[in-house]
């Protein structure tokens, strides 16, 4: 039997769908509730490297993310002017088996886990989240916003980088920016683009974009922060078209197309990393939730994914929940991801300083032969 027989999530992002979908297909009776009150997903486009793809076979649905993602196998570097210095074929973490990289439509793979979630037999309920909870000891008793009650096994927080759960449980670690903001757009795929390319240098410190499908793609550009409550939404388009302004092709293109403040999605670089325990009691946190990075190594979504993949490992194979279950999901998760967030800090860092001594390629290659190897 597995250790507990029914779950609470709280969160509907990355890590809580992939744990519903292998506790439900287990058997394990499973509660997702969200605060937002429909599937959607913030920004624009997602970076899924290798290890990403390999939990999302697992949970079921790669067919399905193949369908409406781009996948491809290498990366490219261009100077500002648009000129292509090097193309490299990048790390199938996942295996020889699957691609090195999908670029998709974020909210498509929203959609997708939670079509799977709902597959696999896991409630879901929107526009709903945790009012309060009570951890009796053996169970933990859990009232809703909507002012419904229930009596869980665990309860689990992946409600992301500003957690709720997390403060609730009383871990007090908060995220920090770390001196970037980010411009991103999901628009027309220039005829010719096939991979991601990054520049670096010109106005930005990264200009980059990623295929998102046959014909689309999103495109980003990393700048000091800005006061996010001093941008309205008639600024975003011109405020990005002025930045890309210092690219040559393909930017020239995806300017042009950088018109519908709807698809622009402005916000800053932060992070965070919580310390063992992950969990007081009988409550849980795992994802965004305990660990989170600036995009520069593009392994945010593939770690919470992980997070996923090991909770629901040891949750099956026990047949009791304790702290000794807690300590080994830490113990397997912890040094994994402080090598994550610490690389991503580190080309941060040389980024910011613009050191021409920075070695990217070693943090890496380094990271992507960490993550190569399962969880």
């Amino acid at each position: 039997m597995p250790a507990v027989g029914n779950v609470l999530i709280v969160g509907a992002g990355t890590s809580g769908p992939a744990l519903a979908i292998l506790l439900a297909r287990a058997g394990v009776s499973v509660d997702v509730v969200e605060i937002k009150p429909e599937i959607t997903a913030l920004g624009s486009g997602i970076t899924l490297q290798g290890n990403a793809l390999r939990v999302l076979r697992d949970l079921g649905v790669w067919d399905e993310v193949v369908a409406h993602g781009f996948p491809f196998n290498s990366l490219g570097f261009r100077a500002p002017d648009g000129t292509l210095l090097a193309e490299v074929p990048d790390s199938r973490t996942g295996g020889a088996d699957l691609p090195a990289t999908v670029g998709m439509y974020r909210p498509d793979l929203a959609r997708i886990l939670a079509k799977a979630v709902t597959d696999a037999g896991a409630r879901s309920r929107y526009g709903v989240t945790v009012e309060s909870f009570e951890d009796l000891g053996e169970s933990v008793r859990v009232t809703f916003t909507d002012g419904t009650t229930g009596d869980y096994d665990l309860v689990v927080g992946a409600d992301g980088i500003r957690s709720t759960i997390r403060r609730m449980i009383g871990i007090d670690v908060e995220p920090r920016p770390v001196g970037m903001g980010i411009w991103r757009v999901h628009t027309r795929r220039p005829e010719g683009i096939e991979r991601t390319d990054l520049i670096y240098g010109g106005p930005c410190y990264i200009a980059g974009y990623c295929p998102t499908g046959p014909d689309t793609m999103y495109a980003y550009l990393v700048e000091d922060p800005r006061p996010r409550e001093s941008i309205t939404d008639e600024d975003k388009p011109r405020i990005m078209r002025e930045l890309a302004a210092g690219y040559g092709w393909p930017w020239t293109e995806i300017r042009e197309t950088i018109t519908d403040p709807d698809r622009i999605n402005y916000t800053w670089f932060e992070t965070l990393l919580v310390e063992s325990p992950w969990n007081r009691g009988r409550v849980v946190l795992i994802g965004d939730a305990v660990h989170a990075c600036p995009p520069t190594l593009a392994q945010g979504a593939a770690q919470c994914l992980e997070d996923a993949v090991v909770l629901a490992e040891l949750l099956l194979a026990a047949d009791r929940l304790d702290q000794a279950l807690f300590d080994a999901f830490t113990e397997r998760r912890l040094p994994r991801v402080r090598a994550v967030v610490e690389g991503s800090l580190q080309i941060t860092e040389w980024q910011l300083k613009r050191d021409p001594n920075a070695d990217v390629a070693a943090v890496a290659g380094r990271i992507n032969a960490i993550v190569s190897e399962r969880p």
